[in-house]
């Protein structure tokens, strides 16, 4: 019977499904990599029964672990109650208000004030407009550019994706929107003469995550965003941290950028703040900026979506935070993300392909090199072997191959010791059949 409905799941599939960020190609071939029916705490089980270690809380966003039914008791109750209405023009609703009253107390600073989106993408693109109408509104209309950096992703709806610095992503289309710039990620200086060459009054603002994801899990130097932050207001830059990875307790702080001691101008924010029980994201503004808004303002706010300020996604959003702070998993991605580096630093003594290991928080990454000396790496990247190796014995992670060769780690923030321990064992299993394949040359693989 499971035979059957795999195949059946398959076809279907194949014929009807355009993935996301996905090989067209191989999945017209190869069919789904696995079809998902189940998830409990860190795990997944597929249409076979075989049961996954979720390495990446599947796009580094179930905070809260799988299938949590005081979760879906939370989404029916307020299904039954107040499933929809708008917040156009006004309206409103409690989950709304209640939500936003919660992130603001939870955000650094003076961030008090969120616009709510569905999701990161349309954070940041919502974030783009709002700078560049705060400039129109302040009379500097000309202050339209937006500077990011390398390696960074901001998402793929339009604006996000020319914000994104890694090129793959922008080169998808041959129609580039203008007035993005990228400098280099761990640069201050390159920030400064970009800002300098671009003229600071043709500038709205930069634009950076705290830690980089999808470029590699980059953690910054610890003064790198004093000196951004010094830089943006010398200039009279807006600076705008993307925390939708990083926020809700991933990094072991409620957001990311808490590490650096900076408070940015605007923060975007999405995944976490609902572990996936519901589309959800949003954009926090400082009293400043929403204060200026207030009295500059005429008229109507001409930006927003549908489903801004849902009601079942919000009250979802509350039970999230509600369950992150009472299970302590702000801690426990502390706790265990310094246990996962230890973890990662014995696999680096015993296999002379890994390179450099980093993690902050629940948030980590294993590089691989042929020479660790000269950081040299593989004619090939080894990366995607070891994640299909991985997947093979039960972990679920991802590869970064841009100009590197990186295995990045965002487990849910649930992770126990056991289970840790569960997944650098198979990562050590891996890394065993690595090497000896290795030993009959890199060809092998």
């Amino acid at each position: 019977m499971t035979i059957l409905l795999k195949e059946e799941l398959k076809a279907l599939d194949q014929k009807h499904f355009l993935h996301p960020t996905s090989s067209i190609k191989e999945q017209q071939q190869k069919g789904p990599a696995a079809i998902f029916t189940e998830g409990k705490g860190i795990y997944l089980k597929d249409v076979d029964g075989k049961v996954y270690i979720d390495g990446m809380a599947s796009l580094w966003n179930v905070n809260i672990g799988h299938g949590r039914e005081e979760m879906a008791e939370v989404a029916k109750e307020q299904m039954a109650k107040l499933a929809f209405s708008s917040c156009f023009g006004t309206f409103s609703n409690e989950p709304a208000i209640r939500l936003a009253a919660k992130i603001a107390s939870m955000a650094p600073g003076d961030l008090n004030a969120v616009f709510f989106t569905s999701g990161g993408s349309e954070s940041n693109d919502t974030v783009i407009k709002l700078v560049r109408h705060y400039w129109m509104l302040k009379g500097q209309p000309r202050r339209q550019k937006i500077i990011s950096r390398t390696y960074s992703y901001h998402g793929l709806a339009l604006g996000a994706t020319n914000a994104t610095g890694l090129k793959a992503f922008r080169d998808f289309t041959n129609s580039h929107a203008p007035d993005f710039h990228y400098v280099v990620s761990n640069s201050p200086e390159h920030l400064q003469e970009t800002i300098e060459a671009l003229g600071p009054e043709n500038v709205a603002a930069f634009i950076s995550e705290p830690v980089q994801g999808a470029g590699g899990v980059n953690i910054p130097d610890k003064d790198y965003f004093k000196k951004i932050r010094a830089i943006c207001d010398r200039y009279g830059i807006l600076f705008i941290a993307d925390e939708v990875i990083t926020g809700f307790g991933r990094t072991g702080k409620n957001f990311g950028m808490e590490h650096f001691g900076v408070i940015p101008d605007l923060m975007t924010f999405a995944k976490g703040v609902t572990s996936g029980y519901s589309q959800l994201g949003g954009v926090i503004l400082s009293d400043r900026i929403h204060n200026d808004f207030i009295e500059l303002s005429e008229g109507t706010l001409m930006h927003g979506y549908t489903y801004s300020g849902h009601p079942v996604a919000c009250q979802i959003g509350l039970k999230n935070i509600e369950i992150i702070e009472r299970e302590g998993l702000v801690k426990n991605a502390e706790v265990m993300g310094e246990k996962m580096f230890l973890g990662f630093k014995a696999l680096q003594e015993k296999y002379s392909f890994i390179g450099r290991v980093r993690t902050l928080g629940l948030l980590g990454a294993i590089e691989l090199v042929k020479n660790r000396e000269t950081g040299g790496l593989f004619d090939k990247p080894l990366s995607p072997v070891v994640v299909q190796e991985t997947m093979k014995r039960g972990l679920i992670l991802r590869t970064v191959t841009y100009d590197q060769d990186t295995i990045v780690f965002a487990p849910p923030l649930i992770l126990t010791e056991p289970e840790l321990n569960e997944m650098l064992n198979i990562l050590d299993k891996t890394f065993q059949y690595i090497e000896s394949t290795l030993a009959q040359g890199s060809e092998s693989l």
